[in-house]
Formats: C-alpha cells, structure tokens, sequence
C-alpha cells in the first residue's frame, strides 16, 4: 500500500511448509481446527517460482523520462534527459552490472526483499499514520452476529483456524487464475501436487495458473516489530500459544492453543472476552499503547528502559503473542469515524508495533490494522478474505452460545506494567505528540453510484484507469497542475516479489485532463472518450509492465543503494531536483476490492499530499481520502466527483457541463 524503499543485505527468510520443518497433524484436530484442507501443500510452489527480473538499464531510463514527461517545463526536461543520459553511459552502467552480478548470487531471494525491509525498518519516523494502513470487514450478513462478544470469538476462533491451516500445509496455496475452468479444479490439483516442488510452477504456467509468493505469510503470527537504535527488527515466536486482548488500555492475555496445539474451545474462548468485556478497571493514567505511536529512535531508548525497569518478560508476552485483538467500547458512527478509529484510533487500545492488531468496535464493526514491513496486501488480504468467510459461513458460536463454565480469573493474566519517571514523562510526551499529529489528519470518502466495472468494460475503458484519471483530473481542477502520483502494484508472481510502482500520471492523462478540465466545449464528446481509451490503454501497459517487475522505482533504488553501499559519490541523476520531486509522491494511491472489505485507508506518504484508498466496484466506485492541514480532502473529493460525472457524460455522448 505506502511504499518506500531502503536496502541493505539479502535475509533469507524462514521458509514455512515443504522445505521446512512440518509440525505433525495434531491427533484430536477435528473439522473445526482448520478452514479446509488443501491436497496441495501450502508452500508446494515455493521453490520453483521465478524470479523477478532485474530491468534493463536502458528500458529503466526510458519509463523514467515517460514519466516525468508530465511534470517538468522543457527546459527542466531537457536537463533531466542530460543527468539519464551520463548516468546510462556512466556510473549507472557501472552500478547496473554490480546489481545484476549481486543479484546471480542470491538466487533465493530477490534484489529488491533486502532493501525493501531495510526501507521500513531503518525508517525512524512513527508507524501509525506513516507507514500502517488498515482495512476494514463488511458486517456479518447475518445481523444478530454483530454483537461485540459474539463477533470477536468468531474472528478469533477462524483466525487461528488459519495460523494451523498455514503451519501444518493445509492452506489454499495463493494462485492468479486466468482460467479458473481449467485450473482451479479437483482435477488439476490432484495432478500438480505429485509434480515436484522444483518444477510445480511451471505445471501450473501450463495452464495459465500463476501461484504468488507466499514467503511473508509465517510472518502475520506471533510477530512484532521491535524497535531498535538505527534500524528496528522483526521478531516472531511461533511456540507462543496466547492472543494479547487490549481493552480501555489495559493488556491481557490468554491461550488460544492448548499444550497439544488444538484450539481452545470457542466457548471458553467467549468466557475469557466476556470476563475482560466485564472488567470495570478505570483506563491506567500512564497508558502504554502511545509508546509505539513514537519516532522510532525514541521508542527504542524507552523500550530499553521498561526493560530496566523490569519488564521484559511482560514484554515478551505482548511480543509473542499470536495476534492483538483490541476490543473498542464505543459503536462506529458513520465511515469517516470508521477510517479514523482503525487508522490510528485514540493511540490507548493498539499495539502499532504487532503484525497486525484486529479490531472490533462496541457494534461489532470489525478491522484489521497492520505494520506494514513484514509484508503487503496480497497476504493481509488473504488472511482478511478467509477470516471473514469463516466467521460469517462457519461462525465458531452463535448469539445464542453460552460461554463455557470456566474460571476466567485463572486463564486470563491482567499484564501489569512497572513504570518509573522516566517512563511516565515519555507516555506523557508520546500522547502530546500523538494528539497534536491527530488533529491535523482529515478522512473523507465518497461513493459514485452513477456505474462501475460492469459498466466501464462495455465502454472497452480500463476501471482502474478511469480511477486514476479521475485524481488526475480533480487534483488539475483543484490546484492547476499535474503531480507525481503513486500506485502500488504487488509483484508476488515472483520469489520475494514485495511492489512496484504504477506511475499513473502521463503525457496521456495531462492531455486529456486538460481537455475535460480546461476546455472541455473545444471537444465533441466522442474526441472526449477517444483521449480516455488512450489514457486506459496506457495505463494498462503500466500496470502490465509493473506487475512484471518491469517498472523503473525499485531499479533505481537499488542503483542508488549501492552507490551508498560501495562509498560511491551520489550521481547526477540523484541529486536532480526533478528525482527528488518525482519521489515526492503528492498522490498516493491504492486500490482494494474484495467482497469482505468494507473500505481502506492509509494516511498521506508525504505533509503534502493526500493518501487515495479506492475501489471500483460492479456497479459503484469508492474513494477513502485523507489529508493533513494545508490540503483539503473533500474539495479534493468534490473534484473526483465532479471528474467521474464528466467523464460518464462524454461516455454517454452529453456534453460536458463547467
């Protein structure tokens, strides 16, 4: 989702499934203990996925000129063209056969998973708002299901039904099908699990099946993001068997897996949220969840002190723990309130720094909030898509369940923190901080029901791309220019794959932008719609190119790392002001759509910019939009309100109204 990027070594990362240890089938597991049981081993396309190309140096210097075609004057461009030009025929030459040679030699992994961990680890800026995004579920179709209590032991339950359908093979393994008919059947499967790992990728290639790198998945449990001086780590305990539950500010935990790795029954699962649900302990004066909310280096220098203090063990409990579900003790009012309690909250009822935190509000409006360096969306939402099918089609209790007769006061440890001044002085200054960025984040959406996908590919017109040309089009209205705009694309298809970059904004969408903007009665609108299939057929070039690690931001990146890391002088071409402004991504965008999602949202990546959350649906499209002061997200709105009605008009053949 927010992408920005740093490298350093190449680590591998644990492998989970064939390959590594596999824990043996627990004796008593029974159809409860897991979503499904896969016939293809989870990880059984692991090894034989391909890698992700390292780009050509001159196809990179080509995209990057493309793209900053629409945001420089000529004169600026022509200098741009000069820095790319010595740069190919220079120390870029250089660096590119370094990386390429660098890259032959860790066939494990990919040349871009090093500096991609390194871009969010060695960050120092806080993770709440900067770098963690959050997605939010659908309500239980069925709505007696919504309450709070009966919610929250159903999403427990179905998430650690898949942390053991994940560790011991059983889960799905994640494929693209382009041809689900021939692909994704009994048949298929039952043929491709005798293919070895080592040649199992390309059996499915044969039938259009392109499995997705699933290496970041072990990392959704048991994980925390610890913060360390200079460069933080990740660490994950899978012998850990307790969930931590946060709730007014208060830490417990309890087990989720029993001695023999089973699930805790779901009734007592109901009595230990039921027991916390009823604690009465006035919130603590010094809350410890705004520690995370801190510049990273502070973090770190408190953190050593609760240790000193006496913590660690405590510590380590929040740490290991399998997940963090924060219980909410107010309903959700309207979408924007949604957006701003599960962005960031009151910063008293979150562990920022845990893989991911699961929320439920009072009504039972459910989200999940995730750090962002251990992984990206493609494994996020898988485990969102299969939680939220499991609890709503396989719920663990109904309304109607009574919790198990069990001591709760014994199985629930209330985690007590021992806080000295120095501690307290740092809450204090963490919460100030805290509560001043807060107000001054803006959160607006807006859904346009006039049509969506259906209606888009009638008209031979790319969804997303109309989208992206609508931001392009409000922010033109808006502010009177073209900026840098981001969107991210996954490139899982390969090993280690993390994102690329889609550079929406091109001398295709300037054009037309200007056309609709700025004198849209000089056009028919059949010249109209003539520039909008340019602009989508571009932009599905893009999206192709990216997807196929065949953009130009990670290469230039990782060129730029190895000048640091040899004690190279930074070339000409880094130093440009217009490479500076082309990574000042003023629009940030991405795009989610699935049937469990309710909506998403991540703040802006730059003080100036706004963070563009969107989804074209069948028949509608939505847009999440935040802001910080100086940018105003429901004017901008407004703008791709206006920019959409537009563009359906021309689509219809009416002529466009100023």
């Amino acid at each position: 989702m927010v992408a920005r990027l740093l490298l350093r070594a190449w680590p591998r990362a644990p492998a989970v499934g064939p390959g590594a240890p596999r824990r043996p089938l627990s004796a008593g597991s029974g159809p409860g203990q897991y979503l499904h049981r896969s016939i293809v081993p989870t990880m059984h396309f692991q090894d034989s996925l391909p890698r992700l190309p390292v780009p050509k140096l001159e196809d990179t210097i080509r995209r990057y000129l493309s793209a900053q075609k629409p945001l420089l004057d000529d004169g600026q461009y022509r200098k741009t063209e000069e820095f790319c030009k010595n740069f190919a025929n220079g120390i870029g030459k250089e660096l590119h056969n370094q990386l390429v040679a660098q890259d032959k030699q860790n066939k494990h992994t990919s040349y871009i998973s090093g500096p991609w961990f390194d871009m969010y680890l060695t960050a120092r800026d806080p993770i709440v708002l900067n770098f963690n995004p959050f997605m939010s579920f659908n309500p239980d179709p069925k709505s007696e299901y919504n309450d709070q209590l009966t919610r929250a032991t159903n999403m427990t339950v179905s998430a650690i039904r898949f942390l053991k359908t994940l560790r011991d093979g059983l889960l799905e393994p994640e494929v693209f099908h382009l041809n689900p008919a021939k692909s994704d059947t009994d048949t298929f499967k039952k043929l491709i699990r005798f293919v070895p790992s080592s040649l199992s990728w390309y059996g499915a290639y044969l039938v259009n099946a392109y499995p997705l790198d699933m290496s970041q998945y072990f990392r959704l449990f048991n994980s925390t993001r610890l913060p360390r001086p200079r460069r933080d780590e990740l660490f994950t305990d899978d012998k850990a068997r307790h969930l931590l539950v946060l709730r007014k500010g208060h830490f417990y935990v309890f087990d989720v897996l029993d001695q023999n790795g089973n699930i805790v029954s779901a009734s007592e699962i109901q009595a230990h949220l039921k027991y916390i649900l009823s604690d009465n302990s006035p919130a603590p004066e010094f809350p410890l969840a705004y520690l995370p909310s801190e510049n990273r280096d502070i973090w770190a220098e408190l953190r050593q002190k609760l240790v000193s203090a006496g913590n660690e063990e405590t510590l380590r409990k929040v740490d290991s723990a399998v997940f963090c579900l924060c219980l909410d003790d107010f309903p959700i009012k309207d979408l924007i309130h949604l957006s701003h309690t599960m962005l960031h909250g009151d910063g008293t009822n979150r562990w920022y720094d845990k893989s991911f935190n699961l929320i439920i509000a009072k009504d039972g409006t459910a989200a999940v909030h995730f750090e962002h360096a251990w992984g990206d969306g493609v494994a996020v939402l898988r485990f969102f898509n299969e939680v939220f099918k499991d609890s709503t089609q396989a719920p663990a209790i109904t309304p109607q369940s009574q919790p198990a007769s069990t001591d709760s006061s014994a199985a629930v440890q209330k985690l007590s923190f021992k806080l000295n001044d120095a501690l307290k002085t740092g809450i204090i200054a963490a919460k100030e901080k805290f509560d001043a960025t807060m107000k001054t984040l803006t959160i607006d959406c807006i859904q346009f029901q006039r049509g969506g996908k259906e209606f888009l590919k009638k008209q031979k017109l790319s969804p997303d791309s109309v989208a992206q040309l609508a931001f392009q089009m409000a922010f033109l209205r808006q502010y009177g220019q073209t900026v840098a705009t981001y969107e991210s694309c996954s490139t899982a298809a390969f090993k280690h794959g993390r994102t690329e970059t889609i550079r929406p904004a091109s001398i295709f969408t300037k054009r037309c932008s200007e056309a609709f903007v700025r004198e849209p009665s000089k056009h028919s609108a059949g010249e109209l719609k003539q520039m909008m299939a340019e602009c989508s057929r571009y932009h599905g070039q893009l999206t192709k190119e990216a997807a196929m690690g065949q953009g130009f931001d990670r290469h230039l990146f990782a060129l730029r790392y190895l000048t640091a890391a040899k004690g190279i002088a930074l070339p000409e071409l880094y130093l440009d002001p217009a490479y500076g402004q082309i990574n000042h991504n003023i629009l940030s965008t991405s795009t989610l759509t699935s049937p469990a999602v309710n909506i998403g949202g991540f703040a802006p990546v730059v003080p100036d910019g706004f963070g563009v959350g969107y989804a074209v649906h069948d028949n509608w499209i939505g847009c999440n939009v935040s802001s910080y002061t100086g940018r105003n997200a429901r004017e901008f709105l407004q703008c791709v309100q206006k920019a959409l009605e537009d563009m359906f008009d021309a689509m219809e053949g009416k002529s466009i109204k100023t």
